[in-house]
């Protein structure tokens, strides 16, 4: 208060200055002609009451028509007025004056409303820009305290929801439990925003429907705007549900679709090795067999009991691999070293297929050995069943963009551009690879799961055909050791 009154002091002391100026300069110094004193004069007051305000400018008004006739209307020194088109003249003065004063005034505060207009609609626009980029309901109940405080440059914000009797606030100004249900009330029975005291109510609604209270502290924001606060907040709550109840419903979707893909997948993957273990049981329990063929019966079970127990073992890892239960150890280790411990473990490769393996000698990757081995078994693999017999398959690494690349190459049936796409999804077998190959569908999804758990991906270049080149891109190890 006490500072208020000392800027209308000195605003007041500085107009009857600048007045008592103008008379001064033009009555000793400058000697004009009453016309030009009264014009100098109506432009000072129309600096004033746009600058100030009609108030300063009426009051100045009087004081120059009475300096004016003093001064500069003859008889001079004196009020009296013997020309009667001097009293028309001072009239018109005085009367320009203050319509000129009040147009001014009314220029002023219409700029300055379009001012606030735009500077609440920049509010709104940044407020919604912060609010809808939020997609989940926790994320913006937990934000949206903190993002209206700092946008609309409130001192407190606390927004209260009667679904689930919750509270978020942000600011200095914040209240306790034990309020929950006075807001509760409030939020109920609020029809519009009502400011009380320093502190703004704004009801949010959904429709008709009472939804919660928004409650700003230290903002001078106009009602319209701070209900359109509260509708946006609505909207964003709304707009953030839908989205929450796609994800599930397209999560659901996903779940049955794998679902019905691992039991289409397993069905037929374990029906084909129990039945020819079924056939070559009965037939040994028939007795009616030759010793050579008892052991060809007994291999054939061998041989599908491993592909029974490859089947779950793989399925197992997958789901380890999504459960994110796989315990792993990082260590640098040579590339070289992998790939020969891949080979050993797919020895028959070597025995069908030619071999070429570009390596640099010491080049490294930070990586859990017994984990990422499999992912170069099962490329391995795949490289040697989808390519003809006797068809090089080759093996190389580079350094690139700061990654290490490794690329397994060959010289197969290639797969289609349009299911390049797909291959790395967990039980989808490519149409041209299922017929006369057996497989879960399962190695690469695995093979990519674990490459992404080292902070990598993986990807395929192929042409039907042609052959397919898979390429594993994973971070280098510092200092990248080459030799």
């Amino acid at each position: 208060m006490n500072s208020r009154r000392l800027i209308m002091t000195t605003r007041w002391t500085l107009a009857f200055s600048a007045l008592a100026g103008i008379v001064v300069i033009y009555r000793l110094w400058l000697h004009v002609n009453p016309t030009t004193v009264a014009l100098t004069l109506l432009l000072f007051i129309l600096i004033l009451a746009a600058e100030w305000g009609l108030r300063y400018a009426v009051v100045i008004s009087v004081a120059a028509t009475a300096l004016y006739n003093f001064f500069f209307l003859p008889p001079v020194g004196t009020f009296t007025i013997s020309d009667p088109q001097n009293w028309l003249a001072l009239f018109t003065f005085l009367s320009t004056a203050i319509i000129a004063s009040r147009l001014s005034e009314r220029a002023r505060d219409e700029a300055c409303d379009a001012r606030a207009r735009q500077r609440e609609l920049e509010i709104l626009l940044h407020l919604s820009q912060e609010l809808l980029q939020s997609e989940t309901i926790a994320t913006l109940l937990s934000s949206v305290p903190s993002t209206v405080a700092s946008v609309t440059a409130a001192k407190s914000s606390i927004l209260y929801l009667l679904e689930g009797n919750k509270l978020y606030q942000a600011g200095v100004d914040l209240v306790s439990d034990i309020e929950l249900p006075h807001l509760r009330q409030l939020a109920k029975t609020l029809p519009n925003v009502r400011q009380e005291d320093n502190e703004m109510q704004i009801p949010i609604r959904s429709g008709v429907k009472p939804r919660g209270l928004l409650l700003l502290r230290g903002v001078t924001l106009s009602p319209e705007t701070l209900g359109a606060v509260g509708s946006l907040i609505s909207i964003s709550l709304d707009r953030a549900q839908a989205f929450e109840s796609i994800a599930k419903d397209q999560a659901a979707k996903e779940t049955e679709r794998l679902r019905s893909l691992m039991i289409d997948s397993i069905t037929h993957e374990l029906r084909t090795p129990l039945t020819s273990i079924k056939g070559a049981a009965t037939t040994l329990l028939s007795g009616e067999i030759q010793k050579e063929e008892q052991h060809e019966l007994l291999t054939i079970i061998d041989e599908e009991s491993d592909r029974l127990n490859r089947l779950v073992s793989e399925a197992v890892e997958m789901a380890q691999l999504d459960a994110q239960q796989v315990q792993m150890h990082f260590s640098p280790v040579k590339i070289r070293d992998l790939i020969d411990e891949a080979l050993s473990t797919c020895s028959w490769i070597e025995d069908h297929h030619s071999l070429q393996v570009n390596i640099p000698d010491g080049l490294q990757i930070h990586a859990d050995p017994a984990v990422f081995q499999k992912v170069l078994s099962n490329l391995l693999e795949n490289a040697a069943k989808y390519s003809a017999p006797g068809t090089l398959i080759t093996i190389s690494a580079e350094i690139k963009n700061e990654c290490v690349a490794i690329s397994i190459a060959d010289q197969g049936v290639g797969i289609d551009p349009s299911e390049q796409g797909l291959i790395f999804e967990r039980f989808y077998r490519a149409r041209s690879l299922v017929s006369g190959t057996s497989g879960t569908g399962m190695g690469l999804a695995i093979s990519r799961a674990i490459t992404e758990a080292h902070g990598g991906k993986i990807t395929v270049v192929s042409q039907p055909g042609h052959g397919s080149v898979f390429t594993i891109y994973l971070p280098s190890p510092a200092p990248i050791s080459v030799k």
